[in-house]
């Protein structure tokens, strides 16, 4: 996140690399032969991001993945809410705070990341693609869609280490990273409670449990717990608030077709959308 500073006040929850210094000592353990990279989602939100990255890394290498918007919308929200940036756990309700949150009003988190909140500002994907060709060479930009990256993981993978110019004849292993959750509020707030130790009872069982067990153990057993019954899997998006999303969308679908000439907007099924 280091160059998307708009959000250069830091959460006290979280530490980020402030300094450039902070931030080249991320990469310090890479080996000479090897690529070294930040996978930072926000880079392509941030207004900023791409003129600071060209200005450090003129030759930098840009990937970029763009997904059908309405389900991309869903899954931040549904994001933000696992990590506590987004109070409001309805998507049609906070989609609906956002001219409030523009006045700096129902944002949590002390107002650090307040911007991030204004959902409809991450779909202008036409003007964020335009920043990094405005910023570099369009031979070191690649855009991919994340659809093809569902239906053909290794081909897309192995485009991507020939565009970093790295050997794509390696095995790749596939997994499942960071799968979209819903939060149960209560529990989560429950067992944060306990792992703390907030209040004396809850100190007096924080105690007990870290005398007769390990700090590994607990904390598997602390994953185990969220994983099973603070995180369970999303509950179906709603129908008609994500037709309508999709509606409002359609513009930029058609706009982004125009811009990369490939179909999105029958990929995205939004050719009968009125």
């Amino acid at each position: 996140m280091y160059f998307a500073d708009e959000l250069a006040a830091e959460p006290p929850s979280i530490t980020l690399p402030m300094t450039l210094n902070d931030y080249l000592s991320l990469f310090t353990s890479a080996m000479p032969e090897q690529r070294i990279g930040d996978a930072s989602t926000l880079y392509l939100w941030s207004r900023n991001a791409a003129r600071k990255i060209a200005s450090l890394k003129p030759d930098a290498r840009i990937i970029i993945t763009l997904r059908e918007p309405a389900s991309f919308l869903r899954s931040l929200h549904l994001q933000y809410v696992q990590i506590g940036l987004e109070k409001e756990q309805e998507l049609g309700r906070a989609l609906a705070l956002e001219d409030v949150r523009r006045n700096g009003q129902q944002i949590s988190q002390g107002g650090f990341w307040g911007p991030l909140l204004l959902y409809s500002d991450h779909l202008t994907y036409v003007h964020q693609l335009r920043r990094y060709l405005d910023a570099f060479p369009a031979d070191q930009i690649l855009i991919l869609i994340y659809d093809d990256f569902r239906n053909d993981n290794q081909a897309t993978l192995r485009t991507i280490l020939r565009f970093l110019g790295v050997s794509d004849t390696v095995p790749i292993p596939t997994i499942e990273a960071n799968p979209s959750v819903r939060v149960r509020t209560d529990l989560m707030r429950l067992l944060d409670a306990v792992s703390q130790g907030r209040g004396r009872g809850l100190r007096i069982v924080k105690a007990a449990v870290e005398a007769v067990t390990t700090q590994p153990f607990r904390r598997a057993a602390q994953k185990a717990v969220r994983d099973r019954f603070v995180y369970p899997k999303p509950q179906a998006p709603d129908h008609e608030l994500m037709l309508e999303i999709r509606r409002k969308c359609k513009p930029e679908v058609v706009t982004l077709s125009e811009y990369l000439k490939r179909d999105m907007v029958t990929l995205w099924g939004y050719h009968d959308i009125g």
